[in-house]
């Protein structure tokens, strides 16, 4: 893979996982659902330094060689639980600590990735320099292999959209663990794409996110 090509498509593939609410800046659309979570409940605070989020993307012929992925750590952020079940969360990502990972061993190209994402061209983190998920509603799973359906807003470098993710939700001696399937994301809804059509024709438009949460008992 040529440099050139790896700009543009690395740049693609990141999600601010789980997403982006900016605090100076307010969302470019509101296409959110009704909050129908409360605050009732004992907080848990997220413990930042053992969540994150994982992203995963392909080019446009997906396969395992063409794959490429990383992590996203999160800011803050907390959870509600209530009833011994969890109520309601937030979770923000700090967009400033996005990683690719399979660039390790290759610290040259792995510091112009991610100087690249973190640029006007793609995430603009110094505008955006967060990216939040706010849980809407909390519903039980009857069946198959998650526990819980989390229904919330996702909101990208000023761009706020509903999205469901399954997941497996616990709640035991003071912390709440928190693993969402892994979900394709529309990057392109969130404005996430080269700017010259045909180089951002080469990456796909999916890319695979999952969020790993941890949540202490605030004492």
């Amino acid at each position: 893979m040529t440099t050139k090509f790896l700009t543009p498509f690395f740049a693609a593939l990141i999600l601010g996982g789980a997403a982006v609410s900016c605090g100076k800046d307010k969302p470019l659309t509101s296409e959110t659902t009704e909050v129908t979570t409360t605050k009732e409940g004992q907080v848990y605070v997220i413990d930042t330094m053992n969540s994150k989020v994982e992203w995963k993307g392909f080019k446009v012929v997906k396969t395992d060689n063409t794959s490429h992925f990383g992590n996203i750590l999160f800011e803050g952020g907390d959870v509600t639980v209530k009833d011994g079940k969890l109520e309601s969360g937030t979770f923000v990502t700090d967009m400033s600590s996005l990683e690719n990972v399979d660039l390790k061993d290759d610290a040259e190209q792995k510091a112009k990735l991610e100087g690249h994402l973190k640029s006007g061209d793609f995430f603009e983190v110094e505008k955006f320099p967060t990216a939040s998920y706010e849980i809407t509603k909390v519903t039980e799973a009857q069946n198959g292999d998650y526990n819980t359906v989390l229904d919330g807003n996702l909101t990208i470098k000023g761009i706020t959209k509903p999205v469901q993710f399954n997941a497996n939700v616990s709640v035991n001696n003071g912390e709440v663990s928190i693993a969402t399937e892994p979900k394709d994301i529309m990057r392109e809804d969130y404005g996430v794409k080269f700017q010259l059509p045909l180089e951002n024709g080469l990456i796909k438009n999916e890319v695979n996110v999952q969020i790993l949460i941890k949540a202490l008992e605030q004492k």
